[in-house]
């Protein structure tokens, strides 16, 4: 089942927080809603559920028309990020609590609620109560209670941010085999966290400032983002301002290639390249500047290297003599590398 959002747009007393929203989810996919916070992308997915009124356009589910309808007509299944269990229940108890609201059979309800723990590797602890288990253990519970209603389509608000990073991987793992397994179940995952979205999404819609900036697939809006705000918040970039050139552009004083399209000569604009495209040393479209940072990240050194003025970010590999602050560098990048995109800097 998929899901259309049709002009939605949602306002409390008069101050709008989602801004004429046109989207679709086609059936089966994951898409992913990035934002920051305050960007309108957990607006959108409980207008899905139902938990808030559109004050203009419709929201479809399947072809059907469900703005008007309560969340529990609705057929959706839901996990929050503070999972949201009955601390007084035990597991099994809890996975079964949408079944027996919707006078499921006691038969069915005990092979829907094996089935769910069965598929999110959580049979072995249905005896337990959720202050027995871990925050992992926990969120693979409030998984279940929504996957054994069978919806149609699963939403997902910030699921895995309590988590920590090793746990938080894990849980990304088990939510791409889910969808694996269940392949007609529509996925809509609200994350703030771009490792999320690019790694479990078909594709993701950038939201800032309760509007639709961009929708592709992981890899579009990584490799050709359509603007600086985009850029910055999907896999992070050099956003250097830059004129319009013969070949090229200008940036600093400097002449850099790049393929510039059909912008025209003269013409204001931003160059993003991002940091792993950046090589140290000497080489095409070079750089020189001055270290300000340094940070090791295990595989990679992160520069900061000021270029008269202006900031730019290198992450180098394999430095066995990194730079100090204050060094004098030299930058380069190729141009095949480089996105030429409208001037502007990123709001995020």
């Amino acid at each position: 089942m998929g899901i259309r959002f049709d002009s939605v747009t949602v306002a409390y007393d008069g101050n709008v927080v989602l801004d004429s929203l046109d989207l679709t989810v086609e059936p089966g996919e994951v898409m992913a809603l990035l934002g920051p916070s305050g960007s309108g992308k957990t607006t959108a997915l409980r207008a899905v559920a139902g938990f808030v009124r559109p004050v203009s356009g419709r929201v479809l589910l399947g072809g059907r028309d469900v703005t008007d309808l309560p969340p529990y007509r609705r057929g959706i299944g839901m996990v929050v990020q503070s999972y949201a269990l009955f601390p007084h229940m035990r597991v099994d108890e809890n996975v079964a609590f949408g079944l027996r609201a919707r006078r499921t059979s006691k038969a069915q309800t005990r092979q829907r609620v094996a089935e769910s723990l069965e598929l999110t590797g959580m049979a072995a602890y249905a005896r337990r109560h959720p202050r027995e288990l871990s925050g992992g253990q926990q969120q693979r519970v409030a998984i279940a209670r929504a996957l054994a209603i069978r919806p149609d389509v699963l939403l997902l608000d910030e699921p895995l941010s309590a988590l920590d990073a090793r746990l938080r991987s894990g849980m990304l793992a088990e939510l791409a085999r889910l969808h694996r397994e269940l392949p007609d179940m529509s996925m809509l995952y609200v994350t703030h966290d771009q490792v999320e979205a690019l790694t479990l999404a078909d594709r993701i819609a950038v939201m800032d400032r309760a509007r639709l900036q961009a929708c592709g697939t992981p890899q579009e809006l990584y490799r050709a983002p359509g603007d600086a705000f985009t850029a910055s918040f999907v896999g992070g970039a050099n956003l250097l301002p830059v004129t319009v050139g013969s070949g090229g552009v200008e940036f600093a004083g400097r002449a850099l290639k790049a393929d510039t399209g059909d912008a025209a000569a003269g013409a204001r604009a931003t160059l993003c390249v991002r940091p792993h495209l950046v090589g140290l040393g000497d080489g095409p479209n070079r750089l020189a500047g001055v270290v300000r940072e340094i940070q090791w990240r295990g595989a990679t050194h992160r520069l900061y290297v000021e270029v008269d003025g202006h900031s730019v970010t290198a992450d180098v590999r394999e430095l066995r003599d990194p730079p100090r602050h204050g060094d004098a560098v030299s930058l380069h990048f190729a141009p095949d590398d480089a996105v030429l995109l409208p001037a502007g800097v990123s709001h995020g």
